[in-house]
């Protein structure tokens, strides 16, 4: 659907406003499906982001500023988030030996079972874009790389 008729707006003052709140509105779009996917499995997307980096590190630890430096949401508070992570099971945390004020964390057995259960959910998340063709998302992925260089 247009956008004009999602958001009930028909003017803008160029197109790169309508480009800026499409980015936006879409956004929110995505965010609220991948929401409603992660609902049964009591996760929200940025506890599910920051076990996808655990995962990609695993068997090795991670320090929170790694988790930080690569979370997609830069706004998250992630020694809150890991904490919760930790509250649920599916990681470790522990003050590292050799530099007391460096906490690491691992993704626990749990973790990689319930990322091995969500990994059907995230297929179903990825139909959003079968409206796209291979070529018209590989398109859209340089124009956004490009936006932000």
């Amino acid at each position: 659907m247009k956008l004009e008729d999602e958001i009930k707006q028909s003017k803008f003052r160029n197109e790169y406003h309508k480009l800026a709140v499409n980015i936006l509105y879409t956004h929110g779009w995505l965010i609220a499906h991948q929401s409603k996917l992660f609902q049964e499995y009591d996760i929200t997307s940025q506890q599910y982001n920051i076990l996808r980096i655990l995962r990609g590190q695993y068997p090795n630890p991670a320090t929170i500023a790694l988790l930080r430096e690569r979370m997609l949401d830069k706004m998250s508070d992630t020694s809150r988030l890991v904490e919760r992570l930790k509250d649920k099971g599916l990681i470790e945390r522990k003050i590292c030996d050799e530099d007391r004020r460096r906490v690491d964390v691992i993704i626990t057995n749990n973790g990689l079972s319930l990322l091995d259960k969500m990994d059907e959910v995230v297929g179903e998340f990825e139909k959003l874009f079968t409206n796209l063709t291979k070529s018209e998302a590989k398109t859209l992925n340089s124009l956004l790389d490009k936006m932000r260089d």
